[in-house]
């Protein structure tokens, strides 16, 4: 029990990390080559989709250097999952589920990332998911209007409040002194689960009707 309590949590964190930058990059690669982005155009916007929403993250909460400058294996593994990506993408037979999965992956672990890190800074828990929003959303913003594509986020796919619900259990689960791996678990299966779901029962967010005159 001592070491499921004491699970090195920086650990955790950074193999997420990774995860969630794959996905992402899987993601954003796909759509590109469905826009047919050269070689270079479809790292380029991996880029900036896996690392978009942690950059900016860094800047406001000023926590320098950012994350991926002195650690060159977030170069290294966006760029060669982008390439692999490329030559298995003929292979892919749905290309919207395609890039809906593995985008709610990277909601997913970019959120509980989000969250954390704002935690560590003692960042009040409002801000706290915030960050943990703006984490899982601005780089897949970026992508979409490089790509020439109106952003889910700003369509009325469940994908904020996923993050939110997701990040409010992580906090309440706080309060009640649960080890850091299950926070992180929990939050990260309600957040991927809602999305999914949502997905699959078409569940979407209700939109003021404005009456024309």
């Amino acid at each position: 029990m001592d070491i499921l309590t004491n699970f090195p949590t920086q650990l955790l964190i950074y193999s997420l990390d990774m995860i969630g930058i794959s996905a992402c990059a899987i993601a954003a690669t796909t759509l590109a080559m469905y826009k047919r982005f050269d070689l270079f155009g479809c790292i380029l916007v991996s880029m900036v989709n896996a690392i978009g929403g942690g950059s900016l993250r860094d800047i406001i909460l000023d926590r320098h250097p950012l994350f991926w400058m002195t650690d060159l294996t977030y170069v290294i593994l966006i760029t060669t999952t982008s390439i692999i990506c490329q030559l298995f993408f003929h292979r892919l037979g749905h290309i919207d589920r395609a890039l809906k999965f593995f985008d709610a992956i990277g909601l997913a672990v970019f959120s509980v990332i989000g969250l954390t890190v704002a935690l560590s800074f003692d960042a009040h828990p409002l801000i706290a998911v915030m960050m943990a929003v703006m984490t899982s959303i601005a780089g897949g913003i970026m992508r979409d209007m490089i790509c020439n594509e109106i952003p889910l986020v700003l369509q009325k796919e469940i994908y904020i409040s996923a993050s939110i619900i997701g990040s409010a259990l992580y906090l309440v689960l706080q309060m009640w002194g649960f080890a850091d791996w299950i926070k992180q678990g929990l939050a990260l299966v309600s957040i991927f689960g809602i999305r999914m779901l949502a997905l699959k029962f078409d569940w979407h967010l209700p939109s003021i009707e404005l009456k024309k005159s």
